[in-house]
């Protein structure tokens, strides 16, 4: 797999400088792939490249996260990431781009819609944040307790750090996958970035627009890996079950981060779920396939 990867262009937003790119060619359709947290989107560097090749894909870093801006003070609160991508789409001059969102990402997509007026073509969820209850023991623990963690001596923060990426479930990530998912949250921007966005979330922001999944009237593909230690797998079949029409395709043997453990399978079910909107075909709202 192709480890490279460069954000090369910019977005003065209120929150800081974005850093986002392009793939694929301007005249095919449009996808935006949102990342979640402790993530970047490096985590979807495959499937983009992947996608590129039949639409032209958006990925960019939240404020707070990756390589785009960091600073004490900052609001990195998924009410803040839902506002930037709303305006984000504007920006971007996209007015009905199919998006795809993974853990916390599918939250703020569904905010940006649902409270923003962003208009999707159609919306994919990867192992999303959306149901209560919400966030991992070890999420809110250290979201609690955020002041002490960010004052942890940076060896032992870096320990915990590439423990806490790696406890994703599924066959494991690869070692230098870890290095490079855990490197953003290191130094002295870094790691008090990783407990300011972990002290800033909780389930009051998925509270707020739960109630208003039965009324998305867009194309939903709900993706979750099987083996999602973080958030079970019930939860994407829960989901499926709240939005009208939505379909569920489970990924056997894949943790949370999916793009790493079936990138094919993911890439695959992505792929067969955008070309709908071109081909005018559609599946089952029951059906259950795996990757």
């Amino acid at each position: 797999m192709n480890e490279t990867w460069t954000l090369d262009r910019t977005y003065e937003s209120p929150a800081g400088t974005v850093r986002w790119t392009a793939l694929g060619d301007p005249a095919l359709p449009p996808v935006v792939l949102l990342h979640g947290t402790p993530w970047s989107s490096f985590v979807w560097r495959n499937t983009a490249r992947a996608l590129a090749e039949d639409h032209h894909v958006f990925v960019w870093d939240m404020p707070g996260y990756g390589t785009s801006a960091k600073y004490e003070g900052q609001d990195v609160s998924l009410g803040a990431q839902g506002r930037l991508f709303a305006a984000l789409l504007e920006h971007w001059g996209l007015e009905r781009p199919a998006v795809v969102g993974h853990d916390f990402g599918g939250a703020v997509a569904l905010r940006a819609h649902l409270l923003h007026g962003a208009r999707f073509a159609r919306l994919a969820l990867v192992d999303v944040v959306a149901l209560a209850p919400w966030g991992s023991g070890a999420y809110r623990l250290l979201g609690e307790h955020a002041a002490v963690f960010a004052h942890l001596p940076p060896a032992l923060h870096g320990a915990l750090v590439r423990e806490y990426v790696a406890s994703v479930g599924g066959p494991g990530l690869r070692q230098e996958v870890i290095e490079r998912l855990a490197e953003p949250w290191t130094g002295e921007e870094g790691q008090p970035a990783l407990y300011r966005q972990m002290a800033q979330n909780g389930q009051r922001w998925t509270d707020e627009i739960e109630k208003r999944y039965g009324g998305l009237a867009l194309p939903v593909l709900v993706c979750w890996g099987t083996e999602d230690a973080w958030i079970p797998a019930a939860r994407g079949r829960a989901l499926a079950e709240a939005i009208p029409g939505a379909r569920l395709h489970l990924l056997e043997g894949a943790g949370h981060l999916v793009q790493e453990d079936a990138p094919a399978g993911l890439a695959a079910a992505l792929g067969a779920f955008l070309r709908e909107e071109h081909t005018g075909t559609a599946g089952n709202r029951t059906a259950i396939t795996r990757g």
